[in-house]
């Protein structure tokens, strides 16, 4: 069976990925990351993450249900679950990370 067009070059895609990430990590200011972003992904894209980011607050709060953050923001159940679950139960912790450095420079 063919690899898939995704599956080519895992190397040279987990090193793309990095470098992404350095990347990001370039921004001097909100309004860098804000340009950067236009550029990388389209609007939706953008309001996506910003929907997921806003989600993830919420849910942090503590309280709103599933119900009244997806009335609060319109996001599908489906997606503030799966918010949900990387918040509270994934390994990354890439929330739970942005989160408290959040908190913590208020």
């Amino acid at each position: 069976m063919p690899k898939s067009p995704a599956n080519k070059n895992p190397s040279a895609k987990a090193k793309a990925e990095k470098e992404l990430c350095e990347a990001f990590l370039l921004s001097r200011s909100v309004e860098e990351m804000r340009r950067f972003l236009y550029d990388l992904c389209t609007p939706k894209e953008i309001h996506d993450l910003a929907d997921r980011w806003w989600v993830a607050r919420l849910l942090d709060e503590g309280k709103h249900s599933y119900r009244d953050i997806h009335s609060l923001t319109g996001v599908s159940l489906t997606t503030i679950g799966r918010v949900a679950r990387f918040l509270q139960q994934e390994n990354f912790k890439g929330y739970r990370l942005a989160i408290d450095r959040t908190k913590a420079k208020r």
